[in-house]
């Protein structure tokens, strides 16, 4: 009987151990909104600050509102506003990085509706960390006028 209660003890012991090896830390997802559309609009936008206790890279967006999520920035060249589409946005650990109009934001592509103020949509967020593993976060935006 003892030697069972040992080997039970041994078994969630090594259950716990192999959980928390295999356990990643969450990115904090906050201040999240999407942009309201106008009716024809076929494209959109979504904003929000990510911060990571471990170093990140945000590296595929999806939502079922849009046939396509892609990550843009934004530049000033020579006076001339310049928007470049990124495969990975890097996340480094502590340190926020914020998704805002006139720069980082999430670009939304074929609406088959616009977005209307007073909705809730739902993204899913893929975070690769440093040795390789993906993990993925939902967060649900609330849809906002612009400010």
């Amino acid at each position: 009987m003892q030697t069972k209660h040992l080997c039970l003890k041994l078994l969630a012991s090594l259950c716990l151990l192999a959980s928390t090896a295999f356990a990643h830390a969450e990115v904090k997802l906050t201040d999240a909104w999407v942009r309201a559309s106008n009716p024809g609009q076929s494209v959109g936008a979504a904003y929000l600050t990510l911060t990571s206790p471990q170093d990140v890279t945000l590296v595929y967006i999806e939502t079922e509102r849009a046939e396509s999520v892609e990550m843009h920035s934004m530049t000033m060249q020579n006076g001339v506003m310049k928007m470049r589409s990124m495969e990975a946005l890097p996340v480094p650990a502590g340190k926020p990085i914020k998704l805002a109009p006139g720069g980082l934001h999430l670009m939304l592509f074929e609406l088959p509706t616009p977005f209307k103020a007073g909705e809730q949509v739902k993204f899913r967020l893929c975070f690769k960390d440093k040795q390789g593993n993906i993990t993925d976060q939902f967060v649900t935006m609330p849809v906002k006028a612009a400010p």
